[in-house]
């Protein structure tokens, strides 16, 4: 990319968070490297690599650090690319952080940790001492839905003056805390959603961009959505807001990503294969995945 560009103006617009596709119970490397380029050319604008959907609870750490790696040399710098590294133990999300920072990604993505419950007290110390850990730009991923803990506006605004504290991916799901968080912080804390339904919405209140789910199936679509928000054009995003809704829930409509692998599928571009826990979707829920595709547009 460009090096003209802040970071602020690299960080922005649609983000997929990227589906790892897997081969008889492997990575599959080549398919991992295709949906990349067929992302780029499709124009979203960053790829995020292990995160939720990308199955980061069942991948391995040597797989979690290879898939980061693949990623960072494919995109050889085209667009951003913003690295899961999130722990419920920061020993290990530690490890991850250093690999992603030696290995060339833009920023790490790291979610509150899950399961143990920490205190403000507690999240603001794992934050720091990831900071601390290596020279890489974090993103706050707030998931209390998943992890059982919502961090606060203050734990946010003691954490962003941290120098490599940037921004956070909020699937808190209220637009209301998206402008609670630029007051306290002000418009250079960069702020993504990470729920599609709400994503517009989150951008009029002063987001600027999404980590998608349906930006994996539906990537042209869900760019050309923030584009429109990034320019002001409100009235253009509903367009693509009306074509997208049913996608936005239809890739839920199970244990994600199983779904949105299934809709790739249709597409193929990978297989519809996942790791346990999560298997692959019902017959029924096919159907109504098939029919929001057709209504976005992406099948006949």
């Amino acid at each position: 990319m460009s090096s003209s560009l802040s970071f602020a103006e690299r960080f922005r617009g649609s983000m997929p968070a990227l589906v790892t596709p897997f081969k008889n119970g492997e990575v599959d490397e080549d398919t991992l490297k295709h949906l990349i380029e067929w992302q780029i050319a499709e124009g979203s604008h960053g790829i995020v690599p292990v995160g939720t959907t990308g199955e980061s609870p069942t991948l391995s750490h040597e797989e979690h650090e290879r898939v980061i790696e693949i990623t960072v040399k494919t995109v050889a710098g085209r667009v951003p690319v913003m690295a899961g590294a999130g722990s419920n133990n920061t020993a290990e999300a530690v490890r991850f952080m250093k690999h992603a920072a030696d290995i060339g990604a833009d920023a790490a993505l790291v979610v509150t940790p899950y399961y143990n419950k920490p205190t403000q007290r507690m999240l603001y110390e794992h934050y720091k001492t990831l900071h601390d850990s290596a020279d890489l730009p974090i993103f706050i991923y707030n998931i209390p839905g998943r992890s059982v803990v919502d961090m606060t506006t203050e734990t946010m605004t003691e954490l962003f003056k941290l120098p490599r504290i940037v921004g956070i991916k909020d699937a808190g799901g209220d637009v209301g805390r998206v402008a609670l968080q630029r007051q306290a912080m002000g418009p250079d804390f960069i702020q993504f959603s990470a729920e599609d339904p709400t994503a517009v919405g989150f951008n009029a209140m002063g987001g600027i961009g999404c980590v998608s789910v349906t930006a994996n199936v539906a990537p042209a679509a869900c760019a050309k959505m923030q584009e429109a928000c990034l320019a002001g054009d409100y009235a253009e995003a509903l367009k693509w807001q009306d074509r997208l809704l049913p996608l936005h829930s239809a890739v839920f409509i199970e244990s994600s990503p199983a779904p949105t692998k299934y809709a790739l599928s249709l597409l193929g571009k990978c297989s519809d294969e996942v790791r346990m826990p999560i298997c692959t979707v019902t017959d029924d829920s096919k159907a109504v995945i098939r029919d929001a595709m057709i209504h976005a547009g992406l099948l006949n």
